[in-house]
Order: structure tokens, then C-alpha cells, then sequence
């Protein structure tokens, strides 16, 4: 969910400044696509944007004409980036005259990368249900499971209109059928569905509870029911990833730069109090100095977190590696800053005054020494990249540099370097 941050102050704003606004969502893509389903861009009357459904080629379309499409309610386009260059006039005017919530007609951008992007569109306030759900899940920590209906079709009943979302999360933990909705614009729309779709609704939530999410987090799902065929996009909304960083000397700078970036939650921590502070962090989400002895806090901060301990002290490292090693199932990645014989040495050190060595095995098993992949170049800005890629891969479960071929290496830095910066 990258932008994410961006988009949700930008929402908050137009909301207290009343200043109506356009969510855009892709929620399917066919062949080459920039983003993935689950993408969004806000696009505010006064002009202001945020967000990227797109490499920055359809960005300047949709922005002109988000607020047309969505005149008459939520709206779902397709947006064709093959060879050949459509009459956009003449399509508009196709569209106008269907009036439908889905419009069959596709805009083609001649981009020659031979993919379609099924775009939804739906004024800010009826996507605000839905953006509270991601304040949540950034709040809590805790992920939810959400599916948007994309399109319907029946010859029987009614279907329900585009953009509709369900929560599944509520659904699997107490059979509740819960529909994510501003009530001034979806109760109208629910309470003329026939008692006929409702039931059918439930069924759909039903079988979407049980199905299966790929590591992507998205998932393109078509079921029938009855009448009705319905296509939706099954989405599994994840907090963000957490990254504690233990020390704050100045090459933690572009570590906590290009994390943010990426949207990730950074704290810091140093027991030294002139280190850890706000003024030279200003955009980590907490810098609290820590004593060496705050085990409980330790733990609860790398819950469920990558932590990368990286102080430049002995002392330091040698306190906070004893604690993380002993729980080696509690945070998702380890890794040392520092030469080989260095972690070692700590390591040493650390099982010479535990009663019991061996609980240290899963721990030491699971530490990244020396942190970081080595991706050529010199200074922390390349210290930073290698630690965040490194971070990346370890917890999307991919493979390590050291296994790659020279031409894969290559492509796997370009990729890095192009995540990193883009801010996507």
C-alpha cells in the first residue's frame, strides 16, 4: 500500500476544507501493468493529487476527467496501454451516451505495453468507510480482508452497482455481513436490491471468505450465483511493515529516508538520549532514547518487526542482540551492522554468560551478519539500500543476491534502486 500515507492526510484535508475529491483504484490489471490491483491516486477538485495508479501515462487523463466519470456514481473503466492509439473524443462520447455504472468501451493510450488497467472511480465520500479501514489497520496493526465488486451482470435481479465492498474480515470472525458504505449514497442503491440479491450476497461473501489470497495480497475473482455473475477484487489489507532501527548515529539518516519512502513505521532507539532525538529524525514515527536494560519495551517495539542493529557500541549491540536472540520468532528479521568477526565476537560473548547456549541457536540461525546485501557503492546512502533490500527479500521470502546469476544481480539492483526512489 504504498502513497498510502499521502493519500489518507490528503483525504483528511479536503474533508475538514470541504473540498470534494475522486479516489481512483485499480482493481484489476490484464497483461503489462506499472501498479498493481489495489493502487490509488486522490484527486481533489482544487487540483491537488497524490498517488499513482500508473507510470505518471494516464495520470493527466484521469485527472481531467474524474469528476465527470463520476457524475452519476462510481464508475469503472478500462484503459488499454497497447499499440495503437484510440480517438479519445469518440469514446468519450460512447460512454456518455451508455450510461452505465460499468462502461464496455476501452480508452486505448497506445503505450506499447500491451496490458489493461480496470480503473474504479468514486467520490471521496464514499470512499471514506474504506479509507477509515486502512487508518485502522495502520492503527492496530491488525490486517483485514476486504472485496470491492468490480462489475455484476444478471438477467434475474438486480445487481448491485460497481465499487460495493464487503468486509470478509468480520465475515470469517463472526458471520456478519457487513457492507463498507457512506449511508447517503449505498443505502439507496441496498434498499432497492430485492431481498433476492441480498441473499445472493451473502452466499457470494460466503464463498469469498474461503478463498485463497496470493502473496500479492490481491485477487481477481469471478463467481456465479444464481443469475448473477459478479467479478470482484478479494483484497488482504496489511499493516505496515515496522522497522526498528537500535542506534541513531548519522548513517541511520538515509536508512530512516529511504524506509519512509517505501511507507514503512521507523522507530528508533538509542540509550545514549543526546543520540535519539526528534531533531535529528524528523520523519521516523518515534525516537525514544532506551536503556539497555528495558527488555519488555525492547521486545514490544520489534514485535512482529525488522530490526537492524546498527549503534557502533559493543555495549549496545551486545545488550540489545542477548534479548533478540532469546526470541527468535518474535520479529521478522534480524541483522548486525558491522564486520564478521565483530557479530561473532558479540555472539561469543553473549553464550559465555547464558545457563542455556543453546536457546540461542534458532536466534543466531536467523541473524543477517554482516547486515545488508551487498549491492556495490560506498557510504550510508549504500549501506541503506543494501539494508533495505535485504529486508525486502527476507520478508517477501525471495532469493539472496549470493544465488543469482550477474545478469540477475543487475536487474535485482536496477529494481532496488527504482523501488527505492520512486516513492511507489
Amino acid at each position: 500500500m504504498n502513497q498510502v500515507a499521502d493519500i489518507l492526510k490528503l483525504a483528511s484535508a479536503a474533508q475538514e476544507q470541504n473540498v470534494d475529491a475522486v479516489l481512483a483504484t485499480v482493481v484489476r490489471t490484464e497483461g503489462s501493468a506499472y501498479r498493481r490491483a489495489g493502487a490509488m491516486m486522490l484527486i481533489c477538485a482544487d487540483g491537488r493529487s497524490v498517488g499513482m495508479i500508473s507510470g505518471g501515462c494516464l495520470e493527466p487523463h484521469i485527472i481531467k476527467r474524474a469528476f465527470w466519470l463520476t457524475r452519476n456514481g462510481a464508475n469503472v473503466q478500462v484503459y488499454q496501454t497497447g499499440d495503437e492509439q484510440a480517438d479519445e473524443d469518440h469514446e468519450i462520447e460512447e460512454h456518455e451516451l451508455s450510461g452505465n455504472s460499468y462502461l464496455d468501451n476501452e480508452l486505448n493510450f497506445g503505450l506499447g505495453c500491451n496490458g489493461k488497467i480496470h480503473v474504479l472511480f468514486e467520490r471521496l465520500k464514499a470512499a471514506l468507510p474504506f479509507l477509515d479501514i486502512i487508518r485502522r489497520v495502520r492503527r492496530t496493526q491488525q490486517p483485514a480482508m476486504i472485496a470491492t465488486l468490480i462489475r455484476s451482470n444478471s438477467n434475474d435481479i438486480r445487481p448491485l452497482p460497481a465499487g460495493i465492498r464487503v468486509d470478509i474480515e468480520t465475515y470469517i470472525n463472526s458471520g456478519k455481513l457487513t457492507i463498507i458504505k457512506d449511508d447517503s449514497i449505498s443505502n439507496q442503491a441496498l434498499m432497492e436490491a430485492s431481498s433476492t440479491v441480498t441473499d445472493v450476497l451473502r452466499d457470494t461473501v460466503e464463498a469469498l471468505s474461503k478463498h485463497e489470497v496470493s502473496d500479492k495480497n490481491t485477487e481477481y475473482v469471478i463467481l456465479k450465483n444464481g443469475g448473477l455473475t459478479a467479478e470482484w477484487l478479494l483484497q488482504r489489507l496489511q499493516p505496515q511493515v515496522r522497522l526498528l532501527i537500535c542506534g541513531a548515529g548519522n548513517d541511520v539518516m538515509p536508512l530512516v529516508t529511504m524506509a519512509k519512502l517505501q511507507d514503512w513505521h521507523v522507530t528508533i532507539i538509542d540509550s545514549r538520549a543526546q543520540y535519539a532525538s526528534r531533531l535529528r529524525f524528523p520523519q521516523a514515527d518515534i525516537v525514544m532514547p532506551l536503556s539497555l536494560d528495558d527488555h519488555e519495551q525492547l521486545l514490544k517495539l520489534s514485535d512482529n518487526a525488522a530490526v537492524a542493529l546498527m549503534s557502533h557500541s559493543l555495549t549496545q549491540d551486545r545488550a540489545r542482540l542477548s534479548v533478540l536472540l532469546e526470541h527468535s520468532t518474535h520479529y521478522k528479521y534480524l541483522g548486525q551492522l558491522g564486520p564478521r568477526y565483530r557479530t561473532e565476537r558479540l555472539i561469543n560473548e553473549i553464550n559465555a554468560v547464558k545457563k542455556n547456549p543453546t536457546a540461542l541457536k534458532d536466534g543466531i540461525s536467523k541473524l543477517h551478519y554482516p547486515i545488508g546485501y551487498k549491492l556495490g557503492g560506498d557510504g550510508p546512502e549504500a549501506l541503506a539500500l543494501g539494508i533495505m533490500a535485504e529486508i525486502n527479500a527476507v520478508m517477501h521470502h525471495k532469493t539472496s543476491p549470493a544465488d543469482f546469476s550477474a545478469d540477475e544481480l543487475s536487474d535485482t539492483v536496477a529494481i532496488s534502486n527504482a523501488a527505492t526512489l520512486s516513492c511507489v
